[in-house]
């Protein structure tokens, strides 16, 4: 059912909250030091039952210098650098199984699926560990660290999807100057937060995004992962304003506001998950050239297949493929 019935209201929505007056600095200095160390990017091929598709495990050093994986699939027997996509997993999965997520393969890319930190056991399995000084948290990733910026889960994760591109760009099958960046609910916010935090991609592409408009979808919806962050502040109730402060740093409508690299957005108007006004917040924000799919009649799965042809059609027109 329709969770936001004035479907005007929702298309137009912008953020009400108001932007950290040092989101730049605070993200400049968060990346600068980051690239005080060394990617040591690492590679080894891996055996499976696919033939027409090679697979490589790759690991690299993400936020704090600690060990992220991902999976490199390119097209079998390719050695040629090839136009590249990055995509980011949904709350609660990980990279999955070699075998897995071979759509963007399958269409002649070369694909690096990035691991989620301290993620990878509700629906697909995850190999990176999470090191957390954080206080008191709720299950799940959405309050840990909440207590400080500097703490928060997501600056790592954040952190750890910029460096993924960098990564990429190491690899010989990779074509360093044609890459996109992909993903779907927490991967689709990723994807935004690396588009305003890069300026050398050439797409990006996020359906149905997580992380935008935290200050609305925490009152408008009762879905979890948002949830999390009210379930916190239904104990620590003297928290709200430092909780809202810090997740501003981290919001991808923020990003959004930064992001050059074309974009194309998915929408689901029944989508309790990722109400649709939070959507189009991130949307409608985007300083780059954009396009969105709406879907009438879905919630939190999208477009399905159809999200997927669109989202390859769109990379590869503006990969050059």
């Amino acid at each position: 059912m329709l969770i936001e019935s004035d479907l005007d209201a929702v298309r137009r929505h912008t953020i009400a909250s108001e932007e950290p007056v040092d989101f730049d600095d605070f993200w400049q200095a968060t990346l600068a030091e980051a690239q005080n160390v060394d990617l040591d990017v690492r590679v080894q091929r891996v055996e499976s039952v696919l033939s027409l598709i090679d697979v490589y495990d790759v690991t690299f050093r993400g936020a704090g210098g600690t060990d992220v994986k991902a999976w490199l699939r390119v097209p079998a027997g390719a050695t040629a650098p090839l136009p590249t996509v990055v995509t980011y997993v949904g709350y609660g999965g990980g990279r999955g199984k070699p075998e897995e997520s071979l759509t963007w393969v399958a269409a002649g890319l070369a694909h690096l699926h990035m691991d989620t930190r301290g993620q990878g056991a509700s629906w697909s399995v995850g190999d990176t560990p999470d090191v957390s000084t954080g206080g008191p948290q709720i299950p799940g990733v959405m309050t840990r660290g909440i207590q400080n910026r500097d703490d928060f889960y997501y600056r790592r994760l954040i952190t750890d999807a910029v460096r993924a591109v960098d990564a990429a760009k190491q690899l010989p099958q990779v074509d360093a100057t044609r890459i996109a960046v992909a993903g779907g609910s927490q991967g689709g916010g990723l994807a935004l937060a690396v588009a305003g935090l890069r300026d050398d991609l050439a797409a990006a592409v996020a359906f149905v995004p997580f992380l935008c408009d935290f200050g609305r979808a925490t009152l408008i919806t009762d879905s979890y992962p948002y949830r999390e962050i009210v379930d916190y502040l239904r104990i620590h109730r003297d928290q709200a304003a430092s909780v809202y402060d810090v997740l501003g740093s981290f919001d991808a409508v923020f990003h959004a506001r930064r992001a050059t690299a074309p974009v194309h957005f998915s929408v689901a108007l029944m989508d309790a998950t990722c109400p649709a006004s939070t959507v189009y917040a991130a949307f409608n924000a985007y300083a780059g050239p954009k396009e969105i799919t709406e879907w009438a009649f879905n919630g939190h799965e999208g477009g399905g297949i159809e999200d997927e042809t669109q989202a390859i059609a769109f990379v590869k027109k503006h990969l050059g493929v």
